[in-house]
This record gives structure tokens, C-alpha cells and sequence, in this order.
């Protein structure tokens, strides 16, 4: 079929089709940067919490000091993750309506907003108020992105190509974690610090600064982002079929220069669902009145939820729960910071490998190796240098698995309610996050250092477990798993 016929038999199918036949990246590389100049930030502002809240809390809440911190750690955290929630059940489905790449910009500018009132907080409860609204963008945010890329990437890449955006979430918890340990912790001997820290009696507010940079870095995206073209899928699921076709005939165009393209196929297993036009909330309704979105809607949040309690545990809390365990907030900052590195390398080795393997098979692989850190960390004694590998290995471990997930979350819902699922287990499973937090720090103090990172690192093994009951995804068409 030529391209002047592909475009006078437009409808839902042929689009999905004409997209399902294209196996490389076909639009703009500058795009794969501006969708990760999203995750940057809000992987930024996930972990800057970390390293710097000790900081925080010391300067905003009277009475709080660095081994008591933790205490003061779980309001912001778990009402971060509450607005998260929020966010993500009510913004989500919006897009389904309005478009992903609109409320791309609208979620950015939210989750700027709260990062720049966080960095002009005059006390702890505006500093809780700011991070809820941080987290109500960030909630929908993730859920819009992860379903926009696995609507563009070629059908057999789609965990590959959100493995190569997942690693500028790396880069983002990196300046994260880094600038917390450069900006808000006092200067000491290397390895046991940062020998050129900024901290001390004459800058106490490096915090502050850490949230002006991602109030810059969110600015830059919502710039950025204006370049996006809209999904074709979603165009076409709506009926604006010239839209979707000028936007497909643009990513034949650039496929091309690669090689020859396939006919397209439309079959009765590939055929899409007709034009839809469900108002935001109807979207929950078309997913819970169907037994197929049911079930998996079910075994997603389960992994979801205990997941989340490992990310939350080590993203936001490791340095406050090492400072609990009698290590010196320096030195617990520097573990942490050396940590990074095992998500960057994870970054770089999921992009290469991840398509290998089944999507459900990547998290047992990233508890076995969660665990092992855990162990590496707890035994390390006054051996630094295992206490660093095994940080490494435990960013390594609890992230391997977060951009094959993210994928195989977004290929289990249809098109005309894709984000609001993605947006509904995601979203929902951060509430084990915030739970976690609340449950285990009481207890942290209680335990011995292997006690309470296993502990920390047990609930990825029980995720691990619920999602071998999800289905196979991997180089299938999005119409044929999800109709």
C-alpha cells in the first residue's frame, strides 16, 4: 500500500497499524532528551530530599536534630505521596481526554511550582505543603510520560526506550543526592564526607537552594516540551484522524532513512477500539466494568504497593535511616551519594539488556541484588569501601526493574484509558511508599543495621512475586495485549 493510499483509508485501525509497523525510533532524537529532561527533575526532586533533610529539619522544626530527623522525615514523605496519589487519580485521566502532550506541560508547571515553594518555605508546615504540592505533579507526570513514550516507541523497544529516558532519571537523582551532600552537609575528611561541603554556621540554607534549582529545571522542561507532537494513538482513539496522519506520515518519513518499511497489517487480533470520546471519570468506569483490566489491575497494584515501600525506603530515607543507625550524618550522606553510581551503571546496563528478558522477569533479578547490598552495607563495619559497593548494589537493585515495569504497566491498558491506569496502580501503589515509611521508621531504631535494611529490602521480594502473575507484553502490538 503506497503512503497516498495509507492516508485516504484513515480510521483508529490503520493508524495503530502504520505505528505498530515501525521498529526503530521515528521521531526527533531531541525528543528522547526533552522527554528525560522531565524524568530528570522529578527524579531530582524525588531524591533531594534525602542527603538534605537532615538540614531541613534542623533549620525549620524546632528541636529537631540530626538523629532525630527521621521522625520529621515521614510527614513529608508520606504527604508527598498523598498528593502523588491525588495527582495522579485526578490529572491522569485528563489526559486520556485532553491529550498527553497538554497536561505534559500542565503537570510541569504544577511540580514546578511546589519546588519553588518548597525553596521559599518559611517553616516546616509550608515545607510539608509545598511537597504535597510537588508530589500532586510528579503523580501524574510519571504516569503521562511513561504512557506518551510507549505510545511513540517502536512495538520490540518500548522497555528499551524507556530504559534510555529512565537513565535521565539517574542523572537526576545523582544532582540530587550529590548536591544535598555538597550544599547541606558540613565538610569532612574523604570517605567519611565531602571534603570541599559548603555547609557550616555561615550557609544553612544549601536546602533551599536544592529546590530552587529543580523550581529552574522544571522550568526548562516546560520549554522544552512544547516541541512535543501529540500521540497518534490518542489523536486517532479521538477522531482527529489528519492530525494523527500528519504525525505518523512525519515518523514513516524519518523511518524510511533507515530502511524499507513493512505493509501495514490490520487484523482481527491488531484491530483498534472506535473512536472514543470519554469524558475524564469515564475512564475508570470503561476500565472497572472489564474483567481483563480488572485482574490486572489487581496484581499491578499489589507489585506496585510493596515495590514502592523498598524505592521510598532507600530513595528518601537511607541517609536518615544510616543517621539512625549511629552513623554520622557525613559519612551516611557520602554511602548514599556512592550509591548513585550502581543507578547510573543500572541506567546504562537495563538500556542495552532489557528487551532480553520478559518484563516480570527483571524484579526478582533486582530483589536478589537489593538484598545483596543490604548484606554488603550491614557487614561492612569500618570497611567503607564495602559499605560503598554495597550502597551501589542497592541502587542498582531496586531501580533494574523500574523501567521494564513502567513499560508493561502502560501496555496493560487500552489506549482511551491508558493513562488512567498507569495513573491508578501507579499512583494508588505509592501509597506503599508512604505506609512503609510510617511503619518501619518506628522501628529502624529498634533493630540492628542488617535487621532494618532487610527489612526495607523484604517487600521488593514480595513485589517480585506479583508480577509473575502478569501477562506477556514483550514485541506484542499495544491494540492486540490491550484491546
Amino acid at each position: 500500500m503506497t503512503a497516498s493510499a495509507e492516508r485516504r483509508s484513515l480510521s483508529p485501525q490503520t493508524i495503530a497499524a502504520r505505528v505498530d509497523r515501525i521498529d526503530v525510533w521515528a521521531l526527533s532524537y531531541l525528543f528522547i532528551g526533552i522527554i528525560g529532561t522531565g524524568f530528570l527533575f522529578t527524579f531530582y526532586d524525588i531524591f533531594d530530599i534525602n542527603v538534605s533533610f537532615v538540614q531541613t529539619c534542623v533549620q525549620i522544626k524546632p528541636g529537631c536534630t540530626p538523629p532525630t530527623a527521621l521522625d520529621s522525615l515521614t510527614v513529608p514523605v508520606v504527604l508527598n505521596l498523598a498528593g502523588y496519589v491525588i495527582g495522579t487519580l485526578v490529572l491522569s485521566p485528563i489526559s486520556d481526554t485532553i491529550g498527553r502532550r497538554n497536561m505534559l506541560l500542565i503537570t510541569m508547571l504544577i511540580t514546578g511550582a511546589g519546588s519553588l515553594y518548597n525553596a521559599v518555605a518559611p517553616g516546616y508546615t509550608n515545607f510539608v505543603i509545598a511537597r504535597v504540592i510537588t508530589g500532586i505533579g510528579i503523580g501524574a507526570d510519571l504516569a503521562i510520560v511513561n504512557t506518551y513514550l510507549n505510545e511513540v516507541a517502536p512495538r520490540r523497544g518500548r522497555a528499551r526506550f524507556t530504559a534510555v529516558i529512565f537513565t535521565m532519571s539517574a542523572l537526576g537523582a545523582f544532582f540530587g543526592i550529590w548536591g544535598g551532600l555538597l550544599l547541606t552537609t558540613e565538610s569532612a575528611h574523604w570517605p567519611l564526607g565531602l571534603p570541599f561541603a559548603l555547609a557550616g554556621p555561615s550557609f544553612t540554607n544549601g536546602w533551599r537552594w536544592m529546590y530552587g534549582i529543580g523550581a529552574v529545571l522544571a522550568l526548562i522542561a516546560i520549554l522544552l516540551r512544547f516541541e512535543l507532537p501529540e500521540s497518534p494513538r490518542w489523536l486517532a482513539g479521538r477522531g482527529r484522524l489528519e492530525e494523527a496522519d500528519a504525525v505518523v506520515t512525519d515518523m514513516e518519513t524519518r523511518a524510511r532513512r533507515r530502511g524499507p518499511l513493512a505493509e501495514p497489517v490490520v487484523t482481527d487480533e491488531t484491530v483498534a477500539q472506535p473512536v472514543t470520546r470519554l469524558a475524564p471519570m469515564a475512564t475508570y468506569r470503561e476500565l472497572f466494568t472489564n474483567p481483563r483490566y480488572i485482574r490486572r489491575i489487581i496484581v499491578l497494584l499489589v507489585m506496585w504497593f510493596t515495590a514502592y515501600v523498598t524505592v521510598y525506603g532507600f530513595s528518601s530515607g537511607f541517609t536518615s535511616v544510616l543517621t539512625v543507625l549511629k552513623y554520622p550524618p557525613p559519612e551516611a550522606g557520602v554511602i548514599t551519594a556512592m550509591g548513585v553510581f550502581g543507578f547510573l551503571i543500572q541506567g546504562v546496563f537495563t538500556s542495552y539488556f532489557v528487551e532480553k528478558l520478559e518484563r516480570r522477569h527483571w524484579l526478582p533479578i533486582g530483589a536478589v541484588l537489593t538484598l545483596g547490598g543490604a548484606v554488603l552495607v550491614a557487614e561492612a563495619g569500618t570497611t567503607i569501601t564495602v559499605a560503598f559497593i554495597g550502597s551501589m548494589l542497592i541502587f542498582f537493585g531496586f531501580n533494574v526493574w523500574v523501567s521494564p515495569a513502567y513499560a508493561l504497566t502502560s501496555e496493560s491498558f487500552p489506549t482511551r484509558a491508558r493513562t488512567t491506569g498507569f495513573g491508578l496502580v501507579d499512583g494508588i501503589g505509592h501509597l506503599g511508599g508512604g505506609i512503609g515509611v510510617l511503619l518501619i521508621a518506628p522501628y529502624v531504631k529498634q533493630m540492628s543495621v542488617l535487621g532494618a535494611l532487610i527489612l526495607i529490602s523484604a517487600f521488593l521480594v514480595v513485589a517480585a512475586v506479583a508480577a509473575q502473575f502478569t501477562e506477556h507484553t514483550r514485541g506484542r502490538e499495544l491494540d492486540q495485549i490491550s484491546p
